[in-house]
């Protein structure tokens, strides 16, 4: 963050300041909203949750090195050479703040949204632009209504572009992001049952995604997945630019002869109006070819070129827990995929787990979260679509997952294992271990399945360079 006055903060949230402080040309150049993690001379912003106070911890910010914070009420007594800014609420003063620090930057700016593959999409965007422009990415969740604010406080003037993911999970929650962000391109992966136990349908899922049009710059551009049913129905209906992206032959950019090694790599053709060339994405799954086709088309509207696009794709690197692929001695492999799931990412994962090359293919699966009444048959799908990809074990762990292990045992799954809880999982994943093997590890976040990842990691070594 560059540095910002206090006088200039004052006026972005109208805001009143408090005690004696009164140097309005003083600046801070951070922003803090957790007081154990305290930068010097920071300006911390104390949160309200339903289970939370950030005031309660403002004495503790401002002793580990704050320069000031935000309050929704008057102080007690005000420690000398501290600024206090009252404001109505604090979190729409960090929103304010952020859009405020935001148009200081005369750059492009990019949201990403959509049920499945946001961040890989975030990703692989960052990827392909960074070829060419110094970028800010969104990193790790931080793509809510804390989160993006934090992010875009981030900026400084050797940005040339910024990528911002969205996440939601009632209606609104983009539009507030949107709001904030204003972005000249708009990016939406698709439509799925997330967060389906608030929103009711998909239908009103579809809503909320496209509230991200709510605040677009004039002339901006939507980038969308063009075998998406219920986005498709937005073709004609926008007053932007619009880029379809997908394998049907109505895509302006599209991905033909989808193939993979089994191992590290998928390979297609990726045609658009500037190119058709030979790719090869550094991941696995036929899924991936919508990432590389949103950021081919990203790519050429910013003005690169083909070979600045193919380095980009090339480049790629998937966030921490998001299908990574470990190669384990032994010829094992783990699919480390454990950062959240939902239906779509889940059938995602298992046929990709049904692509890999090893001869025994085991599928550690946990609960997927927030799909109210519609869960159990969800899950129940889950089990059936392992037996459709001839998975040949499944360990089932968590309350949910007891569908899936039912289905699974339906479905004609060989060998299947159920346990109430991921401890009840780690014995059983030791006498699956065996050559040639291929572990998919993937649940919602809440689930914490990265404790079974990392018994895998113990019980196995690494494979040699």
């Amino acid at each position: 963050m560059e540095p910002v006055t206090i006088g200039e903060i004052l006026n972005a949230v109208k805001g009143r300041l408090l005690g004696d402080f009164s140097d309005l040309d003083a600046t801070v150049s951070k922003v803090n909203t957790d007081s154990r993690n305290i930068h010097p001379g920071a300006l911390f912003v104390p949160l309200i949750g339903e289970r939370f106070d950030g005031h309660a911890f403002i004495e503790d910010a401002l002793e580990a090195g704050a320069a000031g914070v935000f309050t929704a009420r008057e102080r007690d007594r005000y420690l000398p050479g501290k600024f206090y800014i009252q404001v109505s609420n604090t979190q729409r003063a960090l929103r304010d703040l952020a859009s405020y620090y935001r148009q200081k930057f005369k750059i492009r700016y990019i949201g990403v949204t959509g049920s499945v593959g946001k961040t890989t999409t975030k990703d692989m965007l960052a990827a392909v632009l960074g070829v060419k422009y110094k970028v800010l990415k969104t990193e790790g969740n931080f793509n809510n209504e804390v989160g993006l604010p934090l992010t875009l406080l981030k900026l400084n003037s050797s940005h040339q572009c910024a990528i911002l993911e969205m996440g939601m999970s009632s209606l609104g929650e983009i539009d507030y992001l949107s709001k904030i962000v204003e972005p000249d391109v708009a990016v939406i992966t698709n439509i799925g049952d997330s967060h389906i136990e608030f929103l009711g349908s998909r239908e009103n899922i579809f809503k909320a995604k496209c509230e991200i049009f709510n605040h677009m710059r004039p002339g901006g551009l939507a980038i969308l997945n063009g075998d998406d049913l219920l986005l498709r129905s937005l073709e004609g209906a926008l007053s932007m630019e619009t880029i379809w992206c997908g394998k049907g032959e109505r895509n302006a950019y599209r991905a033909l002869n989808i193939q993979n090694d089994g191992k590290s790599h998928t390979f297609c053709t990726i045609e658009t109006p500037h190119m058709k060339d030979n790719v090869q994405i550094p991941a696995l799954g036929d899924h991936m070819i919508y990432p590389v086709l949103m950021a081919a088309a990203a790519g050429e509207y910013f003005g690169m070129t083909t070979e600045e696009i193919l380095q980009g794709i090339s480049d790629f690197s998937p966030t921490k827990m998001r299908m990574n692929i470990l190669h384990r001695a032994d010829n094992i492999t783990i699919l480390d995929d454990v950062y959240n799931a939902n239906p779509q990412s889940m059938r995602a994962a298992v046929e990709v787990l049904s692509q890999t090359r090893g001869k025994h293919k085991i599928a550690v699966l946990g609960d997927m979260f927030e799909l109210g009444a519609l869960a159990p048959a969800l899950h129940r799908g889950i089990g059936e679509y392992l037996g459709k990809k001839e998975i040949d074990c499944l360990v089932a762990a968590g309350p949910l997952a007891k569908h899936i292990y039912d289905a699974a045992l339906d479905a004609g799954v060989p060998q299947a294992y159920y346990c109430a809880t991921k401890e009840e999982a780690l014995p059983i994943l030791e006498r699956l271990l065996q050559k040639d093997s291929t572990f998919l590890v993937k649940a919602s976040r809440g689930m914490a399945f990265e404790v079974l990842i990392s018994r895998l990691k113990e019980l196995t070594a690494p494979a040699k360079p």
